[in-house]
């Protein structure tokens, strides 16, 4: 999924598990619950929406977008803390989890900024700043994965229409 926010606002465009580059849903996620926003093609106001739907934790939503959980690190308490590193001219803390089943490898970026979102906000607060980067091995399926936050300074176009728009209702209305 990507990720486009404003203030505490988050427009979570889902991609088409078989062609990454089409929208299949686009999500409107508020603190800790979310209202689908539907197809692109039927996009309606942010405040029609949550009139009309019934909000659904975030916490729940499996099966679409990104996943979000309250659960810490498994083996956390385990973890080794490594010498930091540079990747792609970035400067990471690091720490590593090696537990029978996967050898996983976190690289934290030191920032004061605070994202609405979070991919474990245990270890961001222990260390400083938010996890960017996961490298994962699962020793018994023989198979590594990374995972990657990928900060940007513009917002998709899709999310953008949505985020004007409504920022733009929301000042009329108030008149």
């Amino acid at each position: 999924s990507r990720l486009n926010y404003s203030n505490d606002t988050i427009i979570e465009l889902v991609p088409d598990p078989n062609n990454s580059v089409i929208t299949k849903e686009i999500n409107f996620i508020k603190d800790t619950v979310f209202y689908s926003l539907g197809e692109p093609a039927q996009i309606k106001t942010i405040s029609e929406v949550v009139t009309a739907q019934k909000p659904r934790s975030v916490y729940s939503m499996k099966d679409i977008g990104a996943v979000f959980t309250k659960d810490k690190i498994p083996n956390y308490e385990h973890r080794r803390t490594l010498k930091d590193t540079i990747l792609f001219k970035k400067k990471y803390k690091r720490f590593e989890i090696n537990s029978p089943k996967n050898f996983s490898r976190y690289y934290v970026y030191e920032t004061d900024t605070i994202l609405p979102y979070s991919l474990y906000r245990h270890a961001e607060i222990d260390y400083k700043g938010r996890i960017e980067r996961i490298d994962t091995y699962n020793k018994e399926q023989d198979i590594f994965v990374t995972l990657q936050l990928l900060p940007r300074k513009n917002w998709d176009e899709e999310a953008k229409d949505i985020l004007k728009f409504n920022d733009f209702i929301n000042k009329k209305s108030k008149k």
